[in-house]
């Protein structure tokens, strides 16, 4: 006598869907990120360029970018390696990076 069969589903589910959370990959996360980041870093150079004089475009241009300057070079007499990164990140940009975080969480 066998206690389960091999067709049947131990959920009790007799259509063999999957039931419950669907687990995401986090390099969906990360992209999801990074397209807000980059979506909202292109809406805040629009806004910087368009906005009037004042409040609203001193808010807009500010920004602030972590990184290595200048790059780290190491010369091997063979082989040069420079190595740096520079991010520019303003508000909108970080604003992006939330909702892309939002939608990944509710998509």
């Amino acid at each position: 006598m066998v206690p389960f069969s091999h067709h049947e589903p131990l959920d009790g589910n007799s259509e063999g869907k999957k039931s419950g959370h669907v687990r995401k990959s986090p390099w969906v996360l990360i992209i999801f990120v990074l397209i807000g980041g980059l979506l909202g870093g292109i809406l805040g150079e629009i806004l910087h360029v368009m906005a009037p004089q004042g409040t609203i475009q001193s808010i807009f241009a500010t920004n602030f970018s972590p990184g290595i300057n200048p790059p780290l070079t190491i010369d091997l007499v063979l082989i040069k390696l420079v190595l740096g990164f520079n991010i520019k990140v303003n508000i909108l940009s970080i604003l992006g990076m939330f909702i892309g975080i939002y939608l990944y969480k509710h998509v």
